[in-house]
């Protein structure tokens, strides 16, 4: 799942071998604890964050139409993994990972605390914010901090990332049990605060554990000048200014609306993206670099297409899940957030299966090309289910198995597309522009998200059935095109027109 999704850089590594925490360092145990905890509280909040949206004033919660709750949540999703790119170049030139990571994790339980008040609707909007900017500091550069505890040639790893991996969808997978139950049983707010509690045990164990990182991450890998300084705050500024200036304007001529701010950072997370690539293309590369950018372009286009499709599932799946899903079992209605926890629980049952497959391939294995189809077909039928579900449930409701289905077949094409496009993007990203073509790549997320801002709206105008079917055979006939174009995409791969 996007929690997968985590950017690398460079850090020193300690000089001793440590292998007291199941052969791997010690340090690891920490990271592992605070990253667990860490997604506890982000996906916690964020299994009740629709809900709560569209959920009326009377019982609670915010009262917004179906199609501005799951904008605002394709949006905060987006500003998430955009944010990750600043929150690198902070970590990398001016405060070192390990101080990122702590700042991060503050601002986010400011932000999930300030959601567990309930106060009115300041409180839940700075909480958004709050907690995309932490989330943005802290994500990438804890896993910096993994990578930083080996020393470049330890064998030890890949097994290291593989248990980190553990702790992150451990974590996705408690926390809506514990906050879907809290928010939709007892009170919305105590879900929130329950995401605050995580977020708190995560700076704890940090914190705690500090000394076990023996020293990683504690410098800016490559710091900036005082020149560089001095640009970048009066880059920050001159964008807070014009944010600041077109909310004004805003409210001068018709109130701030959501849906405008929503469209306005819509545009940012497609900009950016394709402000990036355009550099790249004008930089000095290679004729082999350049097919090999260029061979990316078809990658970023269809993770785009997945994660728009995939990221569906906290909003509308989710309220599928509550409003025309039988939810009762032994007479107990168990929470529709619950439904989250299928994701995790997934991929850490099917991860192992799908790495051993690909391994007792070997040579045979189908290409990367051809696991980006398996992802896109899968992530396609997945939709062409649900269109099946919601022709089935009508006005009524429908089993479960519905749902299960559906994950099962998200799960099976997210194995398929998002490890395979962590590592093609090491394989084709420039050597100048590694770090930067790693961004491109979680960038997709942002895009395939803002993306999804604007598709949602078509529920307004099309029957449930045809909308999901509609998306699922775009992934489809997507898919399908890549496969047909898999032999020039290898020949692009390979440094060759």
């Amino acid at each position: 799942m996007g929690n997968s999704r985590a950017v690398t850089a460079n850090v020193e590594a300690p000089p001793a071998v440590d292998r007291s925490f199941f052969g791997q360092p010690r340090g690891l145990a920490t990271l592992f604890g605070t990253e667990m905890w860490e997604r506890f509280s982000f996906y916690g909040m964020r299994a009740i964050l629709v809900l709560f949206l569209v959920a009326p004033r009377e019982d609670g919660g915010f009262g917004m139409a179906v199609t501005t709750a799951a904008a605002v949540y394709a949006i905060y999703n987006a500003m998430v993994y955009m944010l990750s790119i600043p929150g690198g170049w902070i970590a990398d030139r001016l405060w070192g990972a390990r101080r990122s990571v702590l700042w991060g994790g503050v601002v986010i339980a400011a932000g999930h605390y300030s959601m567990a008040v309930p106060a009115g609707d300041a409180f839940i909007w700075a909480g958004l914010i709050l907690i995309a900017l932490g989330t943005g500091l802290l994500k990438p550069n804890i896993s910096a901090i993994v990578g930083g505890l080996y020393a470049e040639e330890d064998e030890r790893r890949d097994a290291g990332f593989s248990l980190f991996y553990m702790g992150i969808n451990l974590g996705a997978f408690v926390a809506p049990l514990v906050c879907g139950f809290l928010a939709e049983k007892i009170d919305w707010h105590w879900g929130f605060a329950a995401a605050g509690v995580g977020m708190t045990l995560a700076l704890v164990q940090y914190v705690a554990g500090r000394h076990h990182l023996r020293g990683v991450g504690e410098r800016p890998a490559h710091p900036a000048t005082a020149s560089e300084r001095r640009v970048a705050s009066r880059g920050a500024l001159a964008l807070l200014g014009i944010a600041v200036l077109l909310l004004l304007l805003d409210a001068v001529t018709e109130g701030i609306e959501v849906t405008h701010v929503v469209t306005a950072l819509t545009l940012l997370a497609v900009a950016v993206p394709v402000a990036f690539f355009t550099a790249i293309y004008r930089s000095d590369l290679s004729d082999a670099e350049r097919c090999r950018i260029t061979a990316f372009v078809s990658f970023f286009l269809a993770a785009t297409l997945f994660w728009m499709i995939f990221d569906q599932a906290g909003s509308l799946l989710n309220l599928f899940a509550q409003d025309r899903t039988d939810r009762h079992l032994l007479g107990f209605q168990f929470p529709a957030s619950w439904f989250q926890s299928l994701n995790p629980l997934m991929i850490i049952a099917l991860a192992p299966l799908f790495a051993a497959l690909w391994l007792r391939l070997g040579s045979r294995q189908p290409s990367t090309a051809v696991k980006f189809s398996f992802g896109l077909l899968g992530i396609g039928l997945s939709f062409a289910v649900m269109g099946a579900a919601a022709a089935a449930a009508g006005g009524g409701l429908v089993s479960p198995a519905w749902l299960l289905s559906v994950y099962f077949l998200q799960t099976c094409a997210e194995l398929c597309l998002s490890p395979v496009g962590l590592a093609v993007t090491t394989r084709l990203a420039p050597v100048r522009f590694g770090s930067q073509t790693m961004g491109l790549w979680f960038l997709a997320t942002a895009t395939g998200n803002a993306l999804n801002t604007q598709t949602v709206k078509l529920i307004d105008v099309l029957p449930r059935p045809v909308y999901y079917g509609g998306l699922g055979a775009v992934a489809v006939l997507a898919g399908l095109c890549l496969l047909t174009y898999g032999t020039r995409l290898r020949r692009l791969m390979a440094g060759v027109h």
